[in-house]
């Protein structure tokens, strides 16, 4: 099939649905279960890792199977058909559950759609490199990156808006966006012929049992050989991920709640400055994928991580010597931190946009998906490990270490990538034999 950067824009579509539920989720569930439900940050964090744990546990197996997945749609459509609407429907209900103030309801209903928003994800991620050759992918991801980004942005900036009219809006607008931008995915951008025909006919044992001895033994396996090579290129780039995303999901999920009670404004104030690093990481992320595909991708991460953990620097010493006087977008702390966060989210774009076309590239074409599982293993790993680490710290010492938190983290994910000697783009694909790093 021809490359054509304009199906890459309508794929990103399918990204864009996905970043507005997880922007609206992060900004305002923590709020709600600790506003209406009186929990502590600590088990705050742990309900906000359910999404990681599904992740953990599923993507890798969905991953595999939609690997093996032969169907007159393609290999990956079918799961976004049966996740995406379902996960629209679940995350519409959740300003109902909070309304009825039942906790019980609530997180069912939060559990459903983390599940179903689980069950097409690393589909639509390994959807990427399928319609794009290895020397533009980091292109590519940067027009992924760029959707997505907008996808948060309309979540932090429109969701302002809406929620203060009613806290209900923003669900039931991410919902219905979420729906109609896969929609568009489904539509409009075809799979390779090779998957778009129906596989033989295999029982739904069969195929269960064999995906997942596909995709845990083959995690399995992979995580051998990062552990046991001589070169040690992807496990530096893994440890990395980790690091990296146990920072920005413990800012993510807990950066509305510092805003409100930390600095003493509103939580929709707080989540359109984390709009603002949207904003910058949209603009930004479509350079920075050509950024990384001339410089190399290594230096690209490092460099942007260097920008973050200076950011950060920057708006904790704001944070300390000052507040805001008011929730108004123009007071002056307000205007200084999201100065300082578009300039941070610039070097996400750096850092983010490049990660998933090294780790692919240390692969061949047959296991793509399931190295797409094996970076969001260790992605969602840490965003596993974020939230409820980060809100004992919170519990204990207060809002005031969040940032210096998060700062710590991104500093090691930095050292990490010094390690990293691999995947930069590969030009033309060898054979498997070309993969196999050295073993003892």
């Amino acid at each position: 099939m021809e490359f054509k950067y304009s199906r890459i824009f309508v794929l990103g579509f399918g990204f864009f649905g996905i970043s507005i539920i997880w922007a609206l989720y992060n900004a305002y569930i923590p709020i709600f279960l600790q506003d209406t439900f009186h929990l502590s940050k600590t088990v705050t964090g742990f309900i906000m890792t359910i999404d990681n744990l599904f992740a953990v546990l599923l993507l890798p197996f969905l991953g595999a199977l939609s690997d093996m997945t032969r169907t007159r749609l393609g290999r990956r459509k079918p799961y976004i058909l049966l996740g995406a609407p379902s996960a629209a429907l679940m995350f519409a209900l959740i300003p109902v559950a909070r309304e009825y103030e039942n906790l019980a309801l609530f997180m069912g209903t939060i559990i459903f759609m983390n599940f179903f928003m689980a069950l097409f994800r690393s589909p639509v991620v390994a959807f990427m490199p399928d319609i794009t050759p290895s020397e533009k992918r980091s292109q590519a991801n940067g027009i992924i990156n760029f959707m997505g980004g907008l996808g948060a942005l309309l979540a932090y900036f429109g969701g302002k808006v809406l929620y203060d009219m009613n806290y209900a809006y923003p669900f039931y607008f991410g919902a219905a966006v979420m729906l109609l931008a896969n929609l568009l995915v489904i539509l409009f951008v075809p799979e390779p012929d090779e998957y778009r025909k129906p596989g033989e006919k295999v029982s739904l044992r069969k195929l269960l049992s064999e995906t997942s001895h596909k995709s845990f033994g083959e995690l399995r396996e992979n995580l051998k050989d990062v552990f046991a090579s001589h070169e040690k290129s992807l496990l530096a780039v893994l440890i990395a991920i980790f690091f990296w995303f146990i920072a920005f999901n413990s800012l993510e999920t807990f950066f509305t709640s510092y805003a409100k009670y930390y600095l003493g404004i509103e939580e929709s104030t707080g989540a359109f400055m984390l709009g603002v690093f949207s904003l910058s990481f949209m603009l930004f992320a479509i350079p920075a994928g050509f950024i990384g595909g001339r410089f190399g991708r290594r230096r690209t991460i490092t460099l942007g991580l260097m920008i973050i953990v200076a950011i950060m620097l920057a708006a904790y010493f704001v944070g300390e010597s000052s507040r805001p006087q008011s929730s108004s977008l123009s007071d002056p702390v307000v205007m200084t931190l999201m100065g300082l966060f578009f300039v941070g989210g610039m070097g996400w774009a750096m850092v983010n946009v490049n990660s998933l076309p090294m780790v692919v590239d240390m692969t061949t074409e047959e296991k793509l998906g399931g190295y797409t599982g094996l970076y969001y293993f260790f992605s969602q790993a840490a965003n596993l490990v974020a939230p409820p680490f980060a809100g004992a710290f919170l519990d204990v010492i207060g809002y005031r270490t969040l940032l210096p938190f998060a700062t710590a983290f991104f500093i090691l994910a930095a050292i990490a990538m010094q390690f990293v000697r691999r995947g930069d783009i590969v030009r033309t694909k060898g054979d498997a034999l070309d993969y196999i790093p050295d073993m003892d």
